[in-house]
């Protein structure tokens, strides 16, 4: 892989080089590789085929925790956040000792794992809010809250320059990996000042379905708005609103 340095970027195939886009900049590599039917078919590959069973399956179950997530993930996600959630899906799936290699998967893997998964690196959360917060998962009752105490957000919450006000956000998911389907509620609280003044007690309680036999997720962040003229406006579009999972139970 090379980078382009003229000052005419191309895109395309030239002979056997291929020019391309990303967000590292304008990239230029030499076509190759083996023949895709060697490797779905050569016993050499077999190993190739069986991570790409896993890494495939991996790629589907970050895509239904997105859409899960999807409402809040609107304004709480950094550019890379897909490819990190993939890397971190293979983990919970390397993590699968009941089936054997390319046929493992999230179910019986560690979902655990996910535990602390920030999805904007921009604005971590442990980074962010630093109120205490109890966060609990109920599997019988379907149960999935977050309670805190009394704060002042000026001292408790690390907010980026600019910020007049915020609010907190949560949401509990439900999340069957295998049939990508999904049940998921949401909270939030009212857009509070970012000042010297204390909040009331924040609770959260966000339902899915009592007695669930899929992993439950608890979802957790914050939104940074700026006040201008009495209107209230996301501030800088997002970019450093922190979500993450503050809690996931698997099976």
């Amino acid at each position: 892989m090379a980078r382009q340095k003229g000052i005419i970027k191309l895109k395309g195939t030239i002979g056997d080089i291929t020019f391309y886009k990303t967000k590292d900049g304008h990239l230029a590599r030499e076509k190759g590789g083996i023949d895709a039917s060697r490797i779905a078919s050569d016993p050499a590959f077999q190993r190739t085929r069986e991570n790409g069973s896993e890494f495939g399956r991996a790629g589907k179950a970050g895509k239904t925790l997105r859409t899960a997530l999807r409402t809040l993930l609107l304004n709480s996600a950094d550019s890379r956040m897909v490819s990190r959630l993939t890397q971190a899906m293979v983990k919970v799936i390397q993590a699968d000792l009941t089936n054997v290699r390319g046929l493992r998967n999230v179910i019986d893997g560690e979902a655990e794992l996910l535990t602390g998964f920030d999805f904007n690196i921009k604005g971590k959360l442990g980074t962010t809010l630093f109120a205490p917060f109890v966060g609990a998962i109920d599997r019988v009752t379907g149960e999935i809250s977050v309670d805190l105490a009394s704060f002042v957000p000026a001292n408790m919450i690390a907010a980026p320059g600019g910020t007049t006000h915020f609010k907190i956000i949560s949401a509990g998911a439900e999340i069957d990996f295998e049939a990508e389907t999904f049940v998921v509620s949401s909270s939030e609280t009212a857009i509070l000042p970012w000042d010297m003044t204390p909040t009331a007690v924040i609770n959260h309680l966000n339902t899915v379905t009592p007695n669930s036999v899929s992993p439950l997720f608890l979802a957790l962040g914050v939104e940074y708005y700026q006040e201008v003229n009495g209107r209230m406006y996301p501030l800088k579009n997002g970019s450093y609103n922190p979500l993450a999972l503050a809690q996931v139970s698997g099976l």
